[in-house]
């Protein structure tokens, strides 16, 4: 007899469904990238191995590992959370996924929509020529709450009817409260766009670009694009004979807050969300995939690495190409049937029984016929 094993990597366990959002699994071909406890913590390029699921939890030092030591990689994102270009078959881009559980975080305002509905009534010759602020709070670099004071001046110079236009200015309360841009808005008042932005003329500071509908605006902290709409367009500014009303407000960033949680969604990003509703990617988990899964050579903890038999790897997206999508709150159970293999190991041990019988009989038969000649 002669014992041989064979590991058919290719054969996907059924997925179990946890309650920790770091428990992760593939739902399809590929695996997620790992390296060991010892590499992460080491000053060089960590080597790459593979898995198909595993418990990941933050350690003392942050690392997303397993209880094996085995740590979950990926490519860390931009400060905006945004991906950055990065090479697909080597893992020179990987690092350890390593989570700061107790460091506050802010995110600095870089955009900032401005929906309002001006009265159109305030632009007649006998308006009252008041001026309409509005403020518009911003968060800075350093997690400080600023403010955008806008005001809109109705232009009443025209001699008979409605002159549907603005004068916009705007102060900032980072730079001392000066002027930072000013601009002429005028608005369309035929029968088919009645109301909607017809032109921008910068007075004072960056351009209007009709492309965007921003203008890009130079706070204490940096640049904010202020979106007001394009021309002809449905959102932004707006004016209607009705009375005024900032409808639609809208900002990125936040002001410093605590980490609360952290998930990996589909795609492979890895999100935290801080306790003022702030949610950013921190890193993209990419899925690895090779042309023969069953030449992986396997290692210790459910791990795998490549091998001639299996070929080179690829970093996929998760669920691009032939890789399937990242499943948190999940784990692949095993392929291993118990109950069946130990059906086939007393089957086994039967048939050895039967066959050893076979041989003690034929021994006897053999003895005896040994001692008829005698």
């Amino acid at each position: 007899m002669r014992a041989s094993t064979q590991r058919v990597v290719t054969q996907d366990g059924a997925i179990v469904t946890t309650s920790h959002p770091l428990d992760l699994a593939m739902t399809g071909r590929g695996m997620l990238p790992i390296t060991t406890l010892n590499d992460a913590r080491g000053d060089g390029q960590p080597s790459m191995l593979m898995t198909r699921t595993g418990a990941f939890r933050p350690d003392a030092e942050g690392l997303l590992r397993t209880d094996s030591g085995l740590v979950l990689m990926g490519w860390p994102t931009l400060p905006d959370g945004t991906m950055p270009l990065v090479a697909r078959d080597t893992s020179a881009a990987l690092e350890p996924i390593r989570i700061d559980t107790n460091r506050p975080v802010s995110d600095p305002t870089t955009q900032v929509m401005l929906g309002a509905n001006l009265p159109a009534l305030e632009t007649l010759p006998t308006g009252s020529g008041a001026a309409l602020p509005l403020k518009v709070e911003y968060f800075g670099n350093l997690g400080t709450s600023e403010s955008l004071d806008v005001t809109f001046i109705p232009d009443t110079t025209v001699a008979a009817g409605m002159s549907n236009a603005w004068v916009v200015e705007i102060r900032d309360s980072a730079s001392n409260d000066a002027m930072i841009a000013s601009f002429r808005v005028t608005f369309d008042d035929s029968q088919g766009a009645g109301g909607a932005l017809a032109t921008v003329t910068t007075l004072t500071g960056d351009p209007y670009d009709p492309a965007t509908g921003s203008i890009p605006l130079t706070v204490g902290g940096g640049r904010i694009d202020l979106a007001i709409g394009v021309p002809g367009g449905t959102s932004g500014l707006k004016q209607l004979a009705s009375s005024f009303s900032p409808s639609n407000i809208a900002k990125n960033g936040s002001p410093v807050g605590q980490l609360l949680t952290v998930e990996v969604d589909a795609q492979g990003y890895v999100m935290a969300t801080y306790d003022t509703g702030f949610v950013k990617a921190l890193y993209k988990i990419p899925v690895v995939d090779v042309p023969n899964p069953n030449g992986l050579v396997a290692v210790q903890g459910q791990a795998f690495k490549v091998s001639p038999a299996s070929g080179g790897f690829f970093l996929w997206d998760a669920g691009d190409g032939p890789t399937g999508e990242i499943a948190g709150y999940a784990r692949e159970a095993s392929t291993t049937d118990i109950a069946q293999e130990l059906t086939h190991l007393i089957t086994t041990q039967r048939a050895y029984s039967s066959n050893a019988k076979i041989i003690q009989t034929v021994d006897e038969m053999l003895q005896e016929t040994t001692n008829i000649k005698r």
